[in-house]
């Protein structure tokens, strides 16, 4: 997977880490400014431009990790990769809720599109453990679960495409007041709109790229099985983009545009197992998973379905201004991998 990275020192290793670790923070933060002003030119709600460009985007540096690893035999690896993705990435809304401390985060994201786009995430990531409990057979090039798994995450982009402000909810009570100052989104015209955001998406695959193959080299040599490397070291790398877009999107006073891109991100990391799936050179991928498998996408489940507690209850408490199911969310993810490490 490393390629000529793998032969580097150590030093240069870490170099090239950090490096693209600022890229692909710079970026992500650029790219949250970038959704905003699309979503004010074209009325596209939050959400939808949550999932559907920042989700979209920044799971670029997980189609390249996934498919390298893929290409060279490595499927399991790629698959606990996007595995620990999903929870990690969940996991990165506790922290920007303890950055900012104004409440419980979800208090903040009246928006029942968002509870969909998180339904429709535990469903596939049900699917995935089901798949890995039951074993898998080869249909056209990839397993007959992973061609399922993407069928219904097709079904769950129609359905949030259409939902979007055709939901039949009323919200009682306002979202808290936040006393940051608003930020100026950038006033391009269409076409440099468009042109900016394409080239923010290709600094963030190829340094997200850049993170995950570092990390990989940099780690060797611990001990870790390939299992809890994929589902931890690597995840936490490519998961960079999400962070900086979800804090400079709280910035923006766009919560429900934070909550979707990471909600987004998930169903499509979790389409990405069919490319996996394809790539692969051997028997249907979900097929090879173990119960390290199992417990990575139960964990995923879990974290989410806290969030969703919190998005339908909305009066979540909070202590130090991060609300509690933020703090659950926070102790279920490093228990699970505690848990994790003890399957590697």
């Amino acid at each position: 997977m490393t390629g000529w990275i793998g032969t580097l020192p150590l030093w240069a290793s870490a170099a090239l880490f950090l490096g693209a670790a600022v890229v692909v923070w710079i970026a992500g933060t650029r790219l949250s400014r970038l959704a905003d002003a699309i979503a004010r030119r074209t009325g596209i709600g939050q959400a939808t431009i949550g999932v559907l460009l920042l989700g979209g985007v920044t799971s670029l540096p997980e189609i390249a990790v996934a498919g390298s690893a893929a290409l060279a035999g490595n499927g399991p690896l790629a698959v606990n990769n996007l595995l620990g993705g999903f929870t990690m990435q969940v996991a990165i809304l506790a922290l920007a809720d303890a950055i900012f401390r104004r409440g419980a985060l979800t208090r903040a994201v009246p928006d029942p599109v968002v509870l969909l786009q998180g339904s429709m995430g535990v469903v596939l990531m049900a699917m995935v453990v089901a798949a890995v409990a039951v074993g898998d057979v080869a249909v056209l090039g990839a397993g007959l679960w992973s061609w399922a798994i993407f069928a219904v995450f097709l079904v769950a982009l129609r359905l949030l495409s259409q939902a979007e402000g055709g939901l039949d909810w009323e919200v009682v009570g306002e979202p808290p007041s936040e006393d940051l100052p608003d930020v100026e989104a950038p006033n391009y015209g269409t076409t440099t709109l468009i042109l900016h955001t394409v080239g923010v998406a290709a600094a963030i695959f190829a340094a997200g790229w850049l993170l995950a193959s570092t990390a990989e080299t940099l780690a060797e040599g611990t001990g870790l099985g390939q299992s809890f490397f994929g589902a931890v070291f690597v995840a936490v790398a490519t998961s960079l983009p999400e962070v900086s877009t979800v804090i400079a999107a709280m910035r923006l006073k766009r919560y429900v545009m934070a909550v979707s891109d990471i909600l987004g991100t998930n169903l499509f990391d979790i389409a990405l197992i069919l490319l996996v799936d394809l790539a692969y050179v051997g028997p249907a991928v979900l097929g090879e998973m173990d119960r390290f498998s199992i417990l990575a996408g139960v964990l995923g489940i879990l974290v989410t379905a806290i969030y969703m507690v919190g998005l339908i209850e909305r009066r979540d408490p909070a202590v130090a201004g991060v609300g509690f199911d933020s703090i659950a969310v926070a102790v279920v993810y490093l228990s699970g991998i505690a848990l994790l490490f003890t399957l590697r």
